[in-house]
């Protein structure tokens, strides 16, 4: 499905585009084994597996030999889903976005707060999704920075990053926020929110809670976008 890549530019890289789709690639010339190929839905196991391997031990440790052994199939058998690592890695961070794009989407989507709560509430649940998964987080935002980021991973990324704008563009329309680029506006939260982030994961942050931070961040950052300057 095509989704709106509004205000992010991107560059892609032709030699580098590939289809995360099991059909995508031929069935690989492979040595005989006697381990299954079947396993349900081999490609969501995989990727279940992987993540929890990722955030045990990082993406560096990341093997599917290791995945498929401990899912009990053939060697063989990733390569059909995952015909490298670099592809199950970006799979992985796909997923990640499509993750966040949807916890965001029922933080921001909540009809019954206050303009300030509701972006409050984004706010909590987008540090909150990075600190519960951290490895996973770091790889999305690994990705991010590639050059040639597949097209997939690009429209996850901007659906993930499109509902804080998208609230914000609602304060405009409500004669809250001052006019501007939703999207240029939110990069003000969105850095606050990223530099939180990391000194907590770094933990940088001590005696204080993020309950705490997070509204007041919020506060402020809605201060300086107001339309009431008074």
């Amino acid at each position: 499905m095509e989704r709106n890549v509004g205000n992010v530019i991107i560059v892609v890289n032709d030699n580098m585009l590939y289809i995360f789709s099991a059909t995508a690639y031929p069935p690989q010339s492979v040595k005989p084994s006697t381990r299954p190929y079947h396993h349900g839905n081999l490609p969501q196991a995989l990727l279940r597996a992987a993540e929890a391997a990722l955030e045990a031990r990082g993406v560096q440790q990341l093997s599917l030999r290791e995945l498929s052994r401990e899912l009990g199939v053939s060697h063989a058998s990733p390569q059909r889903h995952f015909p490298t690592k670099q592809h199950l890695i970006d799979a992985l961070a796909a997923m990640g976005f499509d993750r966040l794009s949807t916890v965001m989407a029922r933080a921001t989507q909540a009809r019954t707060h206050d303009f300030e709560a509701r972006l409050t509430k984004a706010a909590h649940t987008y540090v909150g999704f990075a600190l519960k998964h951290p490895a996973l987080f770091a790889l999305m935002f690994e990705a991010k920075r590639r050059p040639g980021m597949h097209p997939e991973i690009h429209a996850a990324l901007v659906a993930a990053f499109s509902h804080i704008p998208n609230l914000l563009k609602e304060g405009q329309e409500a004669g809250k926020i001052i006019p501007g680029d939703p999207f240029r506006l939110s990069l003000t939260l969105g850095a606050a929110l990223q530099g939180l982030v990391a000194m907590s994961i770094e933990g940088k942050i001590k005696g204080i809670s993020l309950k705490t931070l997070v509204p007041e961040i919020v506060h402020h950052v809605l201060n300086g976008l107001s339309t009431n300057k008074s």
